[in-house]
């Protein structure tokens, strides 16, 4: 029979909200301290190297200092390819279209990926793509139409909305990907081998077209520790807190201001406007990620 879920006690309704605020403002940010990097004249790829070499050594830190059970060797070497290159190409993606797109366009665009996670399910036959998820399909792929334009129209560049669209969808493969592969291990350990393996990534790649430095300004190193600290661990860590404290319904609804952060940081720290259509198109994917979000929950 189905019945209602229960309401969320509010002890712990109020810090999970919280925490889940904390992690989007950190995730929100990556893109604003990516174009501050990159206008030091720090390359992509030497940035994001940084970044994610940092971010290993702290989880891998953190996951040293507890006991954990021991990954066996092929599963660990599942994450640093499967999760680790994955991300790095989804990243590397959507940061890349910050050279064509405002930011505020990009988050937009980028978070259409839980309509392409349901299209992804539906063609794998995992999940039925039933009226709601269609409804949800088409509310964001509707809102990619207003971002963009109409042919004809002034438009954005759509080389940005390509590579941003291009991270969506890989992103929208990779989370059903390492669904399977991350089964009942725990978070951290697979975090920090999923680190590792962009880390390489971005290692061989900033290496190989010889744009990796360790010469960096004070500035620049500032803004790559924030962007460490406060847009990859922390954020992480805040994610996990609010996600026991909600659950992944109301965890996920309250993630949808990501992108609206996005927008703002973008108008005040980097003075980028803000036009009707980003807000009018960004509106209409939220609508379809709190539309995805929405299900009856049934218990025994």
């Amino acid at each position: 029979m189905a019945t209602p879920a229960p309401d969320l006690d509010a002890s712990r309704l109020a810090p999970g909200t919280l925490f889940t605020l904390l992690a989007a403002t950190g995730f929100a940010a990556v893109s604003i301290l990516t174009s501050l990097a990159t206008a030091s004249g720090l390359s992509l790829a030497a940035l994001l190297a940084w970044r994610y070499v940092l971010s290993a050594v702290v989880l891998t830190v953190y996951v040293g200092t507890h006991d954990y059970k021991r990954i066996p060797p092929r599963e660990m070497l599942l994450f640093i390819s499967i999760g680790g290159f994955g991300q790095a190409l989804l990243v590397y993606l959507a940061l890349s279209s910050l050279a064509y797109i405002p930011v505020a366009t990009l988050a937009f665009l980028f978070y259409s990926y839980p309509a392409w996670v349901a299209l992804v399910q539906a063609v794998r036959g995992a999940e039925r793509l039933d009226l709601r998820r269609g409804a949800a399909l088409a509310l964001s792929f509707a809102g990619i139409v207003v971002m963009v334009g109409f042919p004809g129209a002034e438009s954005v560049d759509r080389r940005g909305v390509l590579l941003a669209l291009a991270a969506a969808v890989v992103y929208g493969a990779y989370i059903p990907a390492m669904r399977v592969i991350q089964r009942d291990h725990p978070v951290a350990p697979t975090s920090a081998y999923s680190k590792i393996g962009a880390a390489l990534a971005f290692l061989v790649l900033s290496v190989g077209d010889r744009s990796f430095t360790w010469h960096l300004t004070p500035g620049t190193w500032g803004v790559v520790l924030a962007l460490v600290i406060f847009s990859t661990v922390l954020p992480s860590v805040f994610f996990l807190m609010g996600l026991i404290r909600l659950g992944p319904v109301r965890t996920a609804i309250v993630s949808t201001v990501e992108p609206f952060l996005t927008a703002l940081l973008g108008v005040v720290v980097l003075r980028q406007a803000l036009t009707f259509p980003t807000l009018a198109g960004g509106a209409l994917i939220i609508g379809a990620v709190v539309l995805l979000q929405f299900r009856r929950d049934r218990v025994a």
